[in-house]
């Protein structure tokens, strides 16, 4: 089990899982805010985290917002690295027609923890063949 310290303001919820066996501990919002149509805003939680070396935590939007209010993340996924001691905030934006009210306490993202490797890279002239090879974007189709 991954052990990881937190900060929190006094008056904050506690990053939680909503069921047992979850992959993302719920974020809450430390405070109100109106996201207007189209508009970007960064919410704090009003938590900090100490993760330890070789792991990160990725912040994730909430499928209910997004479905049900057009609230998604502006980064799509963030990562937040083993160094960072600062106050995670979550980049919301407001895809849909309709200003959004973001209440304290209310679910605004979900952080998810993950084990990483330090990469290092070596120079090649040679990257070696595969059956997919440069094919990108669109390479296998839709059906």
């Amino acid at each position: 089990m991954l052990r990881i310290k937190i900060k929190k303001t006094a008056d904050v919820k506690m990053p939680s899982y909503a069921h047992k066996g979850d992959s993302g501990m719920d974020l809450y919002a430390a405070e109100d805010n109106l996201l207007k149509p189209m508009e970007r805003k960064l919410i704090g939680t009003g938590i900090r985290i100490a993760i330890p070396y070789g792991y990160e935590a990725q912040v994730r939007p909430k499928s209910g917002l997004a479905i049900e209010h057009g609230i998604s993340h502006v980064n799509c996924v963030g990562t937040i690295d083993s160094g960072y001691r600062g106050e995670i905030k979550v980049p919301l934006i407001n895809l849909s027609d309709k200003p959004y009210k973001v209440e304290k306490g209310k679910k605004i993202g979900q952080m998810v923890f993950a084990k990483i490797e330090e990469a290092v890279m070596e120079e090649t002239d040679d990257l070696g063949q595969t059956t997919r090879n440069d094919n990108g974007f669109g390479s296998t189709g839709l059906e």
